[in-house]
This record gives C-alpha cells, sequence and structure tokens, in this order.
C-alpha cells in the first residue's frame, strides 16, 4: 500500500499543541514525526510524542464498549453493543431524573485532549441534560487570576521574543518536561549573551540549560518577588517614567509593603542567601530587556495566585512591559479567536444549576447530598489517579450505588471503577479545531486514520446519548466538521489576515496580536494595576503556604516521560522513568536512616504510598520530590502520590493546592 503523510497535531495538555506528520499505510499510523512548517514546534517533539503511533496502536487499546461484571475496582468486564451500552446508560439517568433530578448526575472532565470541540463536546449536553456542573479548575486558574489582576485581559508578548532578551527567567517552570519548545528562543537568547536563571525548588532537567539555578522554599516564590522589588528601589533601579505613564498603585506598594521585606526577612523566607538577593535584584535592574516565562507550579499552593500576582508586578518597576523580547509571560489567551459559546451553548440551561469542584470530587462523591452524586461521567480525565485526596475518590468511585460511565481509550484506575467503559478514539481518529496556551498558532486537524475497533469521539458518544435522552435540537445532530465550520464562518479581529489558504491545507497559523500591546493595557484603569482596588486585598503581598505539620515538603512534580497519568501505557516511557520514585536530600536520606533504591513509605493525614528511593544532591532538605502520576498498577504499593495531596484550594479562583502538602517518610517494612 502506498505511504500517505497526513497533517495533524498533539492534542495533549501542554503549552505547545506541536504539528505533527503522519506516516499512514493502510489505514495504520506507522510514524509520527515533527511538522518543520509549524511556526512555533518547528519540528521537534518531546520524547512523550515521540513513536505515538505506540500510543495510538497500543493493545492495550478499548475498542468494544464493555459491562462490569465483577466488583468495582477489579477491571472485570465483558463486551456489549454500543446500541446496548446508550441504552442501559440513557435508561438508568431517566430513572435518577425522575427519582433525584438531574443534578444527581455529574460530568467529569478536563483536558485529556486539548481540542475545542471534543474538549467541550459534553459542555452542551450536560447543560440540556440539567446536570450538576463542574468547576474544572484543577490546573492553574490561579495563575491566570494573579495576572488579571494586575493585567486584566492585556495579551502576553509573543512567546519567541524571548530570543531578544538580554536576561531570561524560567519561575517555577521545568521548560524540558512541560515547554520544550519555549527553549529554542531561550537558547538563540543565550547564544548571543543572554543569562539565563531557573528559579524553583529543586534542581530539575532544566537547571542543565541554564546558567545559574536559584533554589527556593516552597511556596516563597511571592516573597521572593517583593524583595527584588524592594531591592530595585534602593539599588534605583527602577523606571520612574514607565511607572508614572503606565502604572497604578507604584507609590501605595512602595510605602505600605515593600518596607516589610528587608533583604534579611526575604532570606529567611526564601532560603536565599542576601548576597545572592542583592545579585539577582542587580542582574534584573541591569537588565535592558529582562524576560520572565512564570510556570504553573508556583500557583498550586494555598497563596498561589496572590505569588503570581507580586511576580507579575515585577516587570512593571523596570519598565519591561513597554519592550519587546522583555515582560513577563504566563501563558497566551486565544479565546477570542472563536465564538466559544457556539460550542458551550450554555443557553441550553433551563436554570443555573449546583457546582462541583473537580479538586473536591473526593468529598462529593462521599459527602454531597440533596442530591447525592448518583450518576458519574468521566471522559477525557482520570480522577481516580490525578485529583487530590486518592483515598476519598476511590472511596466514592467504589461505591455500588454509583453509576459510572467512563469514556476511554485505556483501561485506566478510574475505568476500573465503571459501571460501563465506552471506547475513546485518539486524536488522529477525529476531527477537531486547535489553539494553545502557550503560542499564538491555530490548527484544524482531519482524521489520519479510520477509528480503532468501535471507538468514538467524545463528539460522537454525546451526539448518541443526546438522541437516547431525547434531545430534539439540531445541534445535536451536526457533525464535528460541521460544528468546526460553523466556528469558522464567523469572524474574529484576532483571525484578521490569517493566511487562509495555508490554514486550510491543514498547517498551523498564527493569530494576529494587537500592534499596540506594550503601551494600551486592558485594564479597568487602562493602566498596570499593582493597585486593584476590586480585589480583596488591593495591593500585593505575601502570606504563607498551608504547609502541614510533616517535616517534608512534598513536590508533586511534571515527569519528563509522562504527562499527568498519560502516556502509562507504554512500557518503553516507564522503563525509562526506572519506577515510581521519590527523591530525597543525602543529608534527610541519612537522618533517616534510609538507603538509595530500597521501598519507602510517604505518609500523611491522608494516607501513605509506596515508593522507590532516589537520594540524590538535587533536592533541598526539607523537601522530596515524586515526579509524574503513575497508573496504580504500575506502583510499588496500592495507591499513587495523589493519596498523599489535599482538596484544599487556592487563594483566588478555586484552584489545586497539589504542590502545597507536607509528608514524613520511613522505610517499608518488609512482608
Amino acid at each position: 500500500m502506498p505511504l500517505k503523510i497526513k497533517r495533524s497535531v498533539c492534542p495533549y495538555d501542554c503549552p505547545d499543541a506541536c504539528g505533527l506528520l503522519v506516516e499512514v499505510v493502510d489505514g495504520r499510523a506507522v510514524k509520527v514525526r515533527g511538522d518543520p512548517d509549524h511556526p512555533f514546534t518547528r519540528g521537534t517533539l518531546c520524547p512523550k510524542m515521540n513513536r505515538y503511533q505506540e500510543t495510538v496502536h497500543s493493545p492495550l487499546r478499548l475498542t468494544h464498549p464493555l459491562l462490569r461484571t465483577g466488583k468495582k475496582g477489579t477491571g472485570q468486564f465483558q463486551p456489549i453493543s454500543w446500541e446496548e451500552a446508550i441504552e442501559r446508560i440513557s435508561t438508568r439517568w431517566h430513572e435518577i431524573i425522575k427519582r433525584s433530578g438531574a443534578e444527581a448526575i455529574l460530568p467529569y472532565s478536563y483536558a485529556g485532549t486539548m481540542g475545542l470541540i471534543q474538549r467541550n463536546a459534553g459542555h452542551p449536553f450536560f447543560y440540556k441534560l440539567g446536570a450538576s456542573r463542574l468547576e474544572r479548575t484543577i490546573c492553574s486558574p490561579a495563575k491566570e487570576a494573579g495576572w488579571k489582576a494586575v493585567m486584566g485581559d492585556t495579551p502576553a508578548p509573543h512567546p519567541d521574543e524571548v530570543a531578544e532578551s538580554d536576561l531570561v527567567i524560567l519561575w517555577g517552570i521545568n521548560a524540558i518536561a512541560t515547554n520544550i519548545h519555549f527553549l529554542h528562543g531561550v537558547k538563540s537568547a543565550r547564544r548571543k549573551g543572554a543569562a539565563v536563571w531557573l528559579i524553583d525548588t529543586y534542581k530539575n532537567l532544566t537547571s542543565t540549560v541554564v546558567d545559574q539555578t536559584y533554589i527556593v522554599r516552597p511556596g516563597s516564590d511571592g516573597a521572593l518577588a517583593l524583595g527584588l522589588m524592594h531591592l530595585l528601589i534602593q539599588l534605583n533601579l527602577i523606571d520612574i517614567d514607565f511607572l508614572n505613564t503606565h502604572v497604578q498603585g507604584f507609590e501605595e506598594l512602595k510605602e505600605k509593603i515593600l518596607p516589610q521585606y528587608p533583604v534579611q526577612r526575604v532570606s529567611h523566607l526564601t532560603g536565599l542567601s542576601i548576597e545572592a538577593l542583592q545579585s539577582m535584584a542587580k542582574s534584573y535592574g541591569r537588565a535592558k530587556k529582562p524576560f520572565i516565562r512564570l510556570g504553573s507550579g508556583l500557583s498550586r499552593y494555598g497563596n498561589g495566585a496572590m505569588a503570581v500576582r507580586t511576580i507579575v508586578c515585577l516587570p512593571a518597576l523596570v519598565g519591561a512591559y513597554g519592550k519587546r523580547g522583555a515582560g513577563c509571560f504566563t501563558s497566551t489567551n486565544t479565546g477570542e479567536a472563536f465564538a466559544m459559546k457556539e460550542i458551550l451553548r450554555e443557553d441550553f440551561m433551563e436554570k443555573k444549576t449546583r457546582i462541583v469542584n473537580m479538586n473536591q470530587i473526593g468529598s462529593a462523591l462521599n459527602e454531597l447530598k440533596d442530591p447525592p452524586i448518583e450518576s458519574l461521567y468521566v471522559y477525557s480525565s482520570n480522577p481516580a489517579a490525578v485529583a487530590p485526596d486518592q483515598n476519598q475518590v476511590l472511596k466514592g468511585l467504589a461505591r455500588e450505588d454509583l453509576f459510572t460511565v467512563v469514556h476511554e481509550r485505556f483501561m485506566t484506575d478510574t475505568a476500573r471503577y465503571a459501571d460501563i467503559v465506552l471506547p475513546a478514539t485518539s486524536s488522529l481518529e477525529q476531527s477537531d479545531l486547535y489553539r494553545s496556551y502557550g503560542t499564538y498558532c491555530i490548527q484544524r486537524a482531519k482524521p489520519a486514520i479510520p477509528p480503532l475497533g468501535e471507538s468514538k469521539s467524545n463528539w460522537e458518544a454525546f451526539s448518541l446519548l443526546a438522541k437516547a435522552m431525547g434531545f430534539e435540537d439540531p445541534f445535536f445532530r451536526q457533525s464535528a466538521d460541521d460544528l468546526i465550520d460553523h466556528l469558522l464562518s464567523i469572524p474574529s479581529p484576532m483571525r484578521e489576515g490569517m493566511d487562509q489558504k495555508t490554514f486550510q491545507s491543514g498547517k498551523a497559523v498564527e493569530l494576529s496580536l494587537p500592534k499596540d500591546a506594550r503601551t494600551k493595557f486592558k485594564t479597568p484603569s487602562g493602566k498596570i494595576e499593582i493597585l486593584n482596588p476590586k480585589e480583596p486585598h488591593p495591593l500585593p503581598h505575601y502570606f504563607p503556604p498551608y504547609g502541614g505539620n510533616e517535616p517534608f515538603y512534598l513536590m508533586t512534580a511534571p515527569s519528563f516521560y509522562a504527562l499527568n497519568s498519560s502516556f502509562r501505557e507504554r512500557s518503553d516511557l516507564r522503563k525509562k522513568e526506572r519506577g515510581m520514585l521519590l527523591k530525597m536530600n543525602p543529608a534527610d536520606a541519612e537522618k533517616k536512616g534510609l538507603n538509595e533504591g530500597e521501598p519507602v513509605i510517604a505518609f500523611n493525614s491522608l494516607g501513605e504510598v509506596s515508593f522507590l528511593l532516589r537520594i540524590t544532591p538535587d533536592v533541598p532538605q526539607g523537601v522530596v520530590v515524586a515526579e509524574g502520576i503513575w497508573w496504580l498498577e504500575h506502583a510499588p504499593g496500592t495507591r499513587s502520590v495523589n493519596a498523599l495531596t489535599s482538596q484544599r484550594l487556592t487563594d483566588r479562583a478555586q484552584g489545586s493546592t497539589f504542590y502545597d502538602n507536607t509528608v514524613d517518610v520511613r522505610k517499608a517494612s518488609k512482608c
């Protein structure tokens, strides 16, 4: 059979949305490589997406609907038809609605696919159904809240501008693992003489590509930003003209807040030496174009939104927001590129139904009343592994009176607790429209191969369910491509001047940025709002993270070879990680009497988890690091890392606090 090359897009929850070239023979993807014509990713793929065809055609793929035959959690199922599966689901839902109301039904989804159609396919269905709504805040809403408190709707700079910087700060981001293509510009800046720093809680892979790594105490990032601002004023390294013209609240910050953060106190809070802090302030203040790339991890503390807010203020003091190649980059906001209301269809709601925060799904499944959750529909997520407080999540999923449907590609930890499992397509088997949160690129993707077995996309599954539930609105009868065509028919200023021919050919194209983005700030005052009277705290300040009573801060860091719980079907990637490891400083290990490679137990009031110990000086004392989220079938024990993370929420925007937990560690007892 002849070889065909088709374009596609990486669907995973990563800022880059890589362009893909898929080599297809006889309806099978035989190779996946990066698209060199993509404006941002330029042909490079991460280790996870290299050999993506092995995920798509994995022997572990689910290809038929399944009905549970054994105890929940055991993964015992028998095949059934789609017709029977849809009938069983709709019949049970009709019974629940008649008995308890539609709010007894809850969807659970997130970013298993980032395409606009497939990711959001369930919203209009569950709005129409009248189900409880899910507050989808598991990732980094506190980061967005921190940015908006200062910059409003001001767009982030183009990420490629970092190549023009003379000082690049990777703050709380392991870019090699989570944003590898941003490093193209960083490396270019470095070749031209720019200094590159990493600010993080331990030395990770990104430390190998920077000039200086600064290790800070977990949750102290906001204190560091305030301390640097205090020093910038002392050193007379601020841009008075820019502050007077474009900033609201600098004088108030200077008089009321910054005197509380002298270098001695900031040194104590952050763990950085006074000399290091002074050196950082001098280098930052003297740089002509300092560029901060802000990660998401530091927003996952109890003080996450405020920490981001203080860091976002920092470039204002040196006028960096007024310069190309400078400022602060959190994420791109391309929501205005498409009329998202045409996908979400909130108008289908007859009334505002109750909201359940996805970070508190454990409590919701076990404690929610009036009505209790009687049915859970999971798609594009794996809450048994990725949601906090795993013991509570699994307890809820094990309820025999909870009717659970999981639409998935693999038998994940969550799918094992399902009553019905529906087989899902991969991104190569469905149509979708992609935008990114790390670039300004958009791209349309059509199926590169036919669906495997009887797998169906999110959109197709919800169309079948809509028909079975008696929804007559023609919206549910259109195809994914119909909806994409409709979205593209609606004009948007961000798409003006877009290369339509290139876009229609399946290639990625870039959206337009406002030409006056550096001098016209989209805030109520039209200025950068260091003082924001609408915030509970009008001025940025520092307050400590939640912390805990145990001696070690637990960093639930990203893995180089996985993305949350995705890619765990790949044995080649698992082998490269060498098991589910807990990294610890040598001094701490010696004090605890622990040895390299031995089984250990990390524990706190929420639960305990087995790990293999990795002793390394890359982790500071008082911190332990667990990279990635493992499926339970591959874990050394019966739980994975989120049995140790709390359901507590961030200071603003109801986000997760995965990084704000403490543990103790002991030797694993011998059987």
